[in-house]
């Protein structure tokens, strides 16, 4: 299995022993050994996976990347987060995926979220298996703990990624900006119940919510 590690917050090293990965397209920044580069069709899932993400919105473009050496890849100078996954599943934006070991299985799920937080569709990417993925946020992530007691209502557009046994709700008519007395910004939020993990970064994409 590959080795993950970061160099800094925003470059990430993965070393390779006749193993393989699937990386964001165009995130290679340098390799040193000897290395093979593939482009996968359908996000790493072939034609199914590829008329399955055309029909959602959900847009990733993966490549495969096999080899002895080490890769080191980045995109747009975005903070870089390990996750381990342990025969479990990780929900994330597809934008936000930047590598994952190649045994990890992708693939596009029906959240009820994604729509609202970008206007296309109501699916997200999850990644599932044994192994390391390594997710982007704009700015320094942070991971909140949801548990039973205690839920969690998270801001769409800072929203990155979660994992465990969660469930999403989706509420409309109350926003963050609104119970603090100013106008505009998106008009829902995401309500995770359940018991697992939240990722959030401190900077917001666009939402359908836009500012009004």
């Amino acid at each position: 299995m590959a080795t993950f590690r970061l160099q800094g917050s925003k470059v990430l090293a993965v070393t390779m022993t006749g193993d393989a990965v699937k990386a964001k397209n165009g995130s290679m920044v340098a390799y040193d050994g000897q290395m093979a580069f593939k482009k996968m069709s359908g996000g790493g899932e072939g034609l199914r996976g590829m008329v399955t993400r055309r029909l959602t919105g959900e847009q990733m473009e993966v490549m495969e990347v096999r080899g002895q050496g080490t890769c080191w890849f980045a995109d747009r100078a975005s903070e870089i987060n390990l996750v381990q996954l342990h025969g479990d599943k990780l929900w994330v934006e597809a934008s936000n995926l930047l590598c994952a070991d190649a045994g990890l299985r992708t693939g596009t799920t029906f959240t009820g979220m994604r729509g609202g937080a970008t206007g296309n569709g109501l699916f997200t990417t999850t990644v599932e298996g044994t192994g390391q993925a390594a997710i982007m946020s704009d700015g320094p992530a942070t991971v909140l703990r949801v548990t039973p007691q205690y839920p969690l209502s998270v801001d769409p557009g800072a929203y990155i990624a979660h994992q465990g046994d969660l469930q999403q709700h989706f509420q409309s008519g109350v926003t963050f900006r609104t119970l603090i007395g100013e106008g505009g910004g998106e008009a829902f939020q995401i309500r995770f119940e359940g018991d697992g993990l939240v990722y959030v970064q401190p900077s917001e994409r666009n939402t359908i919510g836009g500012d009004v």
